[in-house]
């Protein structure tokens, strides 16, 4: 098997593994919405709940790391299929929106868990 096979083979499984990953997410932060709203919980008491919960801060940062790995792959497998971009140049463009994705996501998860930055 040649290298560029491999390497597809892994941004194939990747990109299900956070698949997989991300749906449990979603599932547990939607119930979490769901209970937190029937409560009549308002956002300045759920940011109460969350301010300094390390276990929140963990869920939603996994949560971020996941979006993150997924997205890039989708986008540069976009990047190379629709816009007939090199593999190269689209792994790039695909890991700078994960780095930009990442650094965004864990700068919000720590606003909403430690207080602004």
């Amino acid at each position: 098997m040649n290298q560029s096979a491999v390497k597809a083979a892994r941004r194939w499984y990747w990109q299900r593994m956070t698949a997989m990953g991300m749906a449990l997410f979603v599932v547990i932060h939607i119930a979490v919405m769901v209970y937190a709203m029937n409560g009549g919980l308002s956002a300045s008491e759920i940011l109460g709940r969350t301010q300094g919960s390390f276990l929140w801060a963990l869920f939603y940062g996994v949560f971020v790391v996941l979006v993150s790995v997924h997205a890039s792959i989708g986008l540069r497998n976009t990047l190379v299929e629709w816009l007939r971009m090199s593999g190269k140049a689209a792994g790039v463009l695909g890991n700078l929106i994960a780095l930009l994705l990442l650094v965004l996501g864990l700068r919000a998860v720590w606003a909403v868990t430690f207080g602004s930055l």
